[in-house]
């Protein structure tokens, strides 16, 4: 089965940085999209940001030019840099990857790392 496992939350303060990091396995391939999700308590759950298996990107207003999302495909892996943090981004933050099996598409996640963000 499809696995994605995130690490790297924390807790930061204003302004600092944190990289997240997911790693997939169970058939997940440099072809398919990934991405993050985010969600916290009184908020939508946002889009954050993706990553085409081709390599093109899409941020959330919210994060551009703050966030930026890479993957690795040697080591089927995924990461979002998350720089000039802010209260506002404080939220679990889950790992995504749409993989297509048997011409259908379907979405997997992985079990949230909470970022936080406070003085």
């Amino acid at each position: 089965q499809v696995q994605l496992v995130e690490s790297g939350g924390g807790l930061v303060q204003p302004g600092g940085s944190l990289r997240l990091s997911c790693t997939a396995s169970g058939g997940i391939s440099s072809s398919d999209e990934m991405g993050w999700y985010r969600q916290a308590p009184g908020k939508q759950r946002e889009l954050v940001a993706s990553i085409a298996g081709g390599g093109p990107t899409n941020y959330a207003d919210s994060v551009k030019g703050r966030f930026s999302i890479s993957r690795d495909n040697a080591k089927n892996t995924m990461a979002l840099q998350l720089d000039s943090l802010q209260p506002e981004d404080t939220s679990t933050y889950y790992c995504y990857a749409e993989h297509w099996f048997a011409g259908v598409p379907r979405h997997y996640w992985g079990q949230g790392t909470q970022v936080t963000v406070s003085s």
